[in-house]
């Protein structure tokens, strides 16, 4: 219920946001507005303000500005003034223009919020790169301390959390670009630079996966015990709360991620194999022999030990000033639609997958977790959402804001409108291309929420 209800919010928002962009440019050129919509079909909801009625409709996915228009319905002489296609052009662009512009604003105003709350973030210390991975061949090793980024060696930026090393690696991978990472000890000391070649990666779906790929998986933990469950091989093999594991089967122990991987494998033959660890307790460096239960059957079984391995990852608090958050929020809504816009014609071209698009399903899904993890958290979601509709409802296809701006480009250059048969046609061309890229971002939301991805 709650990922339905912040949907229904996150859609809400954005479309009157959307829409009264619209409304208000319109009034201010002098169009006459005669309704205010907030979805689609049966209306459930109406009150008639001046020469506007305001509705709310059954469907919530969308809404619309309808104008007096002499296309669409007669109009009375002493009003011909106020119809919208009676309007210089510019007021027109302006008009149609403002939707976006709406939302684009929002999301600086959005991101601008979240920054001045601050959210806690994972301190981007690294557990160790999965074998083979770029971030392994880069050098990268657990514990590294990634404290900066640059694509040219030149210009650094600090980096000050996970989430804000991945947005990094995430624009550098679009690009298929070259980054290189200012690196040090988990301490702060000796610091050196790598740099991730990620070429390979450039216009792969953007999923956690991919960090995987490029071996940017799970925060350092230190490999250090916590709670212990009674009976379990763990209390069995006599390991305590608190120890610290240095070797398992003579092999150094890196992080608890690479722990836990170890334990997962200790399954052979269908049966878990007894482990020879290393381990440290208050100064002194004992042997033991853990004997990992099955979990699971058939090849997904795998090892358990009934312990808390890890130590929760440290975090850190991420806040802006007033006029830094305001300078970052502009900044992040430049750098979002950037890479949208980016990101599409990668698409395109073929050099991008299309699995990338996402539908109402994800976004709902994307929607309820955000609320979960915080007023900050949700923010940025909702910035984030409202940055991909304005920049696709920019985009020059008919039935968009940015196709109708098309349409006043090419009467600014020629001097007269598109003529209704052209506008026929690239009506229903931009209806079937709309209906399949919608299409597409469905199915995709379903092999996504059904972990086929």
């Amino acid at each position: 219920m709650s990922t339905l209800l912040a949907f229904l919010l996150t859609l809400g928002v954005l479309v009157v946001v959307h829409e009264y962009g619209h409304y208000r440019v319109a009034r201010a050129c002098g169009v006459k507005v005669l309704r205010f919509s907030v979805g689609f079909g049966k209306v459930l909801w109406r009150r008639q303000k001046g020469d506007t009625e305001f509705v709310v409709s059954l469907l919530p996915l969308g809404g619309y500005v309808r104008m007096l228009d002499e296309r669409e319905t007669p109009v009375a002489p002493h009003e011909r003034d106020q119809a919208f296609n009676n309007k210089p052009l510019w007021q027109r662009a302006a008009v149609v223009a403002a939707g976006p512009a709406a939302n684009l604003l929002l999301a600086v105003l959005l991101y601008t919020a979240a920054s001045w709350l601050g959210t806690q973030e994972l301190r981007p210390v690294l557990g160790a790169p999965a074998a083979g991975s770029l971030s392994e061949r880069a050098g990268m090793r657990a514990g590294d301390w990634v404290r900066a980024v640059s694509r040219d060696g030149t210009e650094w930026q600090d980096v000050e959390s996970i989430a804000d090393l991945r947005w990094h690696v995430t624009q550098a991978a679009l690009g298929g670009e070259r980054l290189q990472l200012m690196v040090s000890n988990a301490q702060g000391q000796g610091t050196h630079n790598l740099v991730l070649d990620l070429q390979s990666v450039a216009g792969q779906e953007v999923e956690p996966a991919l960090m995987q790929r490029i071996g940017l998986g799970a925060p350092y933990s230190e490999p250090v015990l916590g709670e212990i469950k009674r009976d379990g091989p763990a209390e069995r093999a006599g390991l305590r709360a608190g120890d610290r594991v240095l070797r398992v089967d003579n092999v150094p122990v890196l992080d608890a991620g690479s722990l836990r991987e170890r334990i997962a494998a200790s399954v052979r033959d269908g049966e878990p194999q007894p482990m020879r660890w290393q381990i440290e307790r208050r100064g002194q460096t004992l042997e033991l022999t853990v004997q990992p239960r099955l979990h699971g059957e058939g090849p997904r079984a795998i090892g358990r030990i009934d312990a808390y391995v890890g130590r929760p990852a440290e975090t850190v608090l991420v806040r802006r000033g007033p006029v830094e958050g305001l300078v970052q929020g502009a900044q992040r809504t430049w750098e979002v639609s950037a890479l949208t816009l980016q990101m599409m014609g990668r698409m395109l071209v073929g050099e991008a997958s299309l699995k990338n698009l996402s539908g109402p399903l994800t976004i709902a899904d994307y929607a309820g977790q955000s609320v979960h993890q915080g007023l900050s958290y949700y923010l940025g979601f909702l910035a984030l959402v409202s940055v991909s509709l304005g920049v696709l409802n920019l985009l020059p296809l008919p039935m968009l804001d940015g196709g109708h701006l098309m349409y006043y480009l090419f009467e600014g250059l020629t001097g007269r409108p598109v003529s209704e048969l052209w506008l026929k046609w690239l009506q229903r061309g931009g209806a079937l291309i709309l209906l399949l890229l919608m299409t597409l971002a469905l199915s995709n939301d379903l092999v996504r929420l059904l972990g086929q991805h």
